[in-house]
């Protein structure tokens, strides 16, 4: 996939990404623990999560989840509402006036296709949304994809490969795209 890199498990560097998941882990936990009025504790919370500040008009419904934080910027009047899975490992970027339906997952991580490898190593390329952008309910958007400006990525659509701006994608279809050796 575009932009992919790999990061090698066993090392000091998957170490220190494990370390951060369960910092974050447990900043989430206590996100999705808050009072739903509590906006000031939700704004501290989310300071820490993504390592810095966010901005004023950024609305994140819980509950949410995230595992590392530090990979994720946010542009203007972006909403993301309840439920969402950021995986930002590789780098989530979301431009402005973004809408982020309920249950999206964001996953800019995963693992090498080949099964002698899968153990070996964490994959991860970012992910870009770009401004005016919405994202249905339950979509899925895979590591490496860009979605262009003024797209809608319809409720429950897999998005394995980048969408042209001002586009409307839909649908969860599984293709196979090659066999895979065996070991």
């Amino acid at each position: 996939m575009r932009g992919e890199r790999r990061l090698p498990t066993r090392t000091p560097e998957s170490r220190e990404f494990a370390a951060r998941v369960q910092v974050v882990m447990g900043l989430t936990a206590r996100l999705n623990a808050l009072p739903f009025d509590d906006l000031d504790g939700r704004r501290v919370l989310l300071t820490e999560i993504f390592g810095g500040p966010v901005p004023d008009s950024l609305t994140v419904l819980p509950p949410f989840f995230c595992d590392h934080g530090l990979g994720a910027s946010f542009g203007e009047r972006v909403f993301i509402n309840q439920g969402c899975y950021f995986l930002d490992l590789g780098g989530i970027t979301i431009g402005d006036r973004v809408l982020i339906g309920p249950r999206v997952t964001l996953t800019t991580a995963g693992h090498p296709v080949e099964p002698a490898e899968r153990f070996d190593f964490i994959t991860a390329a970012p992910i870009v949304i770009e401004d005016d952008v919405w994202i249905g309910a339950a979509a899925t958007i895979c590591p490496g994809v860009t979605i262009g400006r003024g797209s809608v990525v319809g409720a429950g659509a897999v998005v394995a490969k980048d969408v042209p701006p001002m586009s409307v994608v839909t649908g969860t279809s599984a293709v196979e795209r090659r066999r895979l050796t065996s070991h």
